[in-house]
Order: structure tokens, then C-alpha cells, then sequence
């Protein structure tokens, strides 16, 4: 993706699917693209980071902005995927929701406070938009 696509959102990050940062949606579902073949996704619905939207107004992307979720942002695409995800699936996660659907996605920086309270707001951001993340 990165390198024949030029979509460069999705980051590498240890090519074993422990980390998350390299998080995409396969038909809606997140998966990590690091050890998916391309022969295995053929003819489905590929999202990056950049098919959330092409001007950062996703629900998600807005509250990461409002919530100065962003350190070093390295993981921060493969959260935003992960969170994306979990709100369409439960529009109103619990922080147990929260968490479950999260653990996966490793960051260094530890903003996992942040990113927490960041999709909650994105809950909230989609429900008033009425946007299905």
C-alpha cells in the first residue's frame, strides 16, 4: 500500500501484527495489513486511514484533534482504524469496550488515557452527526 499505492497513512510497524499501527478495514473490519496477503483481499473493501475522509471531518479524526490525542503519532492511524471500527460497530463503547477494542494497538508515547477519552468524544461527534464512523 505504502510503497505501490502511495497510500503512506498505514505505517509498518513490526511486520508480525503485534502493534497495530498498521491497521486497516477489510469490508469493515480491522485487520492488520502487515501479514495479510493481497491474494487474500482481493475483490473486497479495502479502507486506509485515507478513505475515513479526505479532509480529517470522520468523527474519529475530529475528536483525536479535539483531544490532542497525537505524541509522536507513529501508532496514530492504526488507532484511529482500530476506534473507527469499534464505533460503528458499538456506537456507545464503555471504556471496558474501549479498552478490549484498543489493547492490540501499541504507543510508545502512552497517551492511552487520551485516546480513550477520544473515542468517547467520537461517539459523541458521530451521534450528534449522525455520520456512521
Amino acid at each position: 500500500m505504502r510503497d505501490l499505492v502511495g497510500l503512506t497513512g498505514t505505517k509498518f510497524g513490526c511486520g508480525m501484527a503485534l502493534r497495530g499501527a498498521c491497521t486497516v478495514h477489510v469490508d469493515g473490519q480491522p485487520i492488520r495489513s502487515c501479514v495479510t496477503p493481497a491474494s487474500s483481499v482481493a475483490g473486497k473493501a479495502i479502507t486506509t486511514i485515507e478513505g475515513l475522509s479526505k479532509d480529517g471531518t470522520h468523527p474519529v479524526q475530529r475528536a483525536w484533534q479535539e483531544v490532542d490525542v497525537v505524541q509522536c503519532g507513529y501508532c496514530q492511524s492504526g488507532q484511529v482504524m482500530a476506534a473507527a471500527a469499534l464505533i460503528k460497530r458499538k456506537p456507545e463503547p464503555s471504556d471496558a469496550d474501549i479498552d478490549a477494542a484498543m489493547a492490540g494497538n501499541l504507543c510508545r508515547c502512552g497517551t492511552y488515557q487520551r485516546i480513550r477519552l477520544a473515542v468517547h468524544r467520537a461517539a459523541e461527534l458521530s451521534k450528534e452527526s449522525g455520520h456512521v464512523a
